[in-house]
C-alpha cells in the first residue's frame, strides 16, 4: 500500500534517496525493442538533459543516475540548507 510522501521522507534521517522511475507494460524508453527492431537510443539524452535541467531549477543535487531500457535510477540530495535561503519570489520563480 502506497504511502504519502510526508511519511516517505524525513530529511532528519537522510538527505539522499534513490529513487526508480519505469515504464508500464513492458514499453521501450531506450534501447532497441528486440520485438521490433526499432531503436529508442535517442531517449537517453534527452532523460539526462531533463535531469540535469530539474536539478538545477529544484534544491536537489542529482548525485548518481542510471538510464536502463525501460527504466531509470537516480540518487538524489536534497540540499535543505539551500531551499531555505530562497525567498518566496524565487520559490515562485523557480
Amino acid at each position: 500500500m502506497p504511502k504519502p510522501r510526508c511519511s516517505q521522507v524525513s530529511l532528519a534521517s537522510t538527505p539522499y534517496y534513490h529513487c526508480v522511475s519505469r515504464c508500464v507494460r513492458r514499453a521501450f524508453l531506450c534501447g532497441e525493442d528486440s520485438a521490433t527492431a526499432r531503436s529508442f537510443e535517442h531517449r537517453q539524452q534527452w532523460i539526462e538533459d531533463k535531469l540535469y535541467f530539474l536539478s538545477g531549477i529544484f534544491s536537489i543535487d542529482l548525485c548518481a543516475y542510471a538510464v536502463m531500457s525501460n527504466h531509470y535510477h537516480v540518487v538524489l540530495f536534497v540540499d535543505q540548507p539551500r531551499a531555505t535561503e530562497w525567498s518566496v519570489d524565487e520559490v515562485i520563480r523557480r
